[in-house]
């Protein structure tokens, strides 16, 4: 039997860059090139994206379009169309002004700023200074046809991010979220980092290890886990790792408390249901269990049970979120234990849309002193 292997695409801010090339191409040669090459700075290798469609809109603007691909990802932006409008322009201060346009997402706790992140802007920055004179200015507007409805489908409203997708990621490489590949990577991460430290934090997703690297956590010590909690946790313990702490955003940590190690939606969720059932636990009223369960996130749940705590001067969400992360660590410990037969410690933080931390777990506290 042939095994494939699991074929690696390109996140969303490569053909957003490659169809601005192509867009620049067009002004300086009138060009229609049917691919373009990137240089993806991270990881430092080059690589070719096709350009669907190209032209001239005005004598100083253009248009190319490029259809994303991530590879075998369980990813729903495959496909989808990412338009760049490149125009020259005068007296600008900025050499490369990048604009979000229709259906790229605004950051709403940074005014409504356009969600094209650090790795996007960088991308930006060396694909296209290399084509510019010094004394050459662009404005690159991005346009997501379909990004406004695809972002109903993601937890980017979690995060703060509206009206669209986010330009997001810290690689060119889109990683198989569902494939074995991604699970070796994250398990050869473990390997390497146990060799240096008995103690690892394990962030889950990217808006978990941004936080934790602003909270000055070593990064030597932090591990990117995506969705393979349970692999990973017990690679830790055949490495030796005496203590783990958990880093990620509430709701995706809090499927941990319900025994769900591999967090990725396509395979299971339950987060209301397992939020309902610990507020119960703790002795919330009916018609509060009632609202929590058809709230539409967790989030949105959780923004519910604060301003219920202001209103009645309670601490339900203390009570109900220390309860969670202390069961995260039982269950995580237990499940690390059935596997590898080693006892390690686990303590858990749980953070919000806004990066602010909703609570830390005894053990997770003992580690951060």
């Amino acid at each position: 039997m042939t095994v494939t292997s699991p074929r690696s695409g390109y996140t969303l801010p490569v053909f957003a860059c490659a169809a601005a090339v192509a867009a620049l191409g067009w002004l300086r040669e009138k060009s229609s090139p049917l691919t373009v090459t990137i240089d993806l700075v991270k990881p430092a290798r080059q690589v070719e994206i096709a350009i669907a469609q190209l032209a001239g809109l005005q004598q100083n603007m253009a248009l190319a379009i490029t259809y994303s691909d991530p590879g075998d990802n369980l990813d729903l932006t495959r496909n989808t169309p990412i338009w760049a409008v490149v125009e020259w322009q005068e007296n600008s201060q900025q050499q490369i002004n990048i604009v979000g346009g229709e259906g790229v997402g605004r950051i709403l706790s940074s005014d409504g700023k356009a969600a094209i992140y650090t790795y996007a802007q960088e991308l930006f920055q060396v694909n296209l200074s290399r084509l510019l004179k010094p004394t050459e200015n662009i404005k690159v507007t991005i346009i997501l046809p379909e990004g406004r409805a695809l972002a109903e489908r993601t937890s980017n409203t979690a995060f703060g991010v509206v009206e669209g997708l986010s330009l997001l990621g810290t690689t060119g490489i889109s990683q198989p979220l569902s494939a074995p590949g991604q699970l070796e990577a994250c398990l050869e991460q473990v390997r390497i980092k146990a060799k240096t430290s008995d103690r690892l934090v394990f962030c889950i997703g990217e808006n978990g290890l941004d936080l934790a690297q602003q909270l000055g956590i070593n990064p030597q010590h932090i591990v990117k886990t995506a969705n393979w909690i349970g692999p990973v946790l017990v690679e830790a313990a055949s490495q030796e790792v005496k203590e783990i702490l958990l880093f990620g955003y509430h709701g995706k940590l809090i499927k941990l408390a319900g025994g769900i190690f591999h967090t990725h939606h396509h395979l299971a969720d339950g987060r209301l249901e397992i939020l309902t059932a610990y507020a119960a636990q703790i002795g919330l009223p009916t018609p509060v269990l009632q609202t929590i369960l058809a709230s539409s996130t967790t989030e949105s749940a959780l923004k519910y049970l604060q301003a219920l705590d202001t209103e009645t001067n309670s601490n339900w969400v203390q009570q109900l979120y220390s309860a969670i992360a202390n069961t995260i660590d039982k269950r995580a410990q237990e499940y690390i234990f059935s596997l590898s037969d080693r006892h390690i410690r686990v303590g858990s933080i749980l953070f919000d849309r806004d990066r602010a931390i909703i609570t830390q777990s005894q053990t997770a506290n003992t580690f951060l002193c």
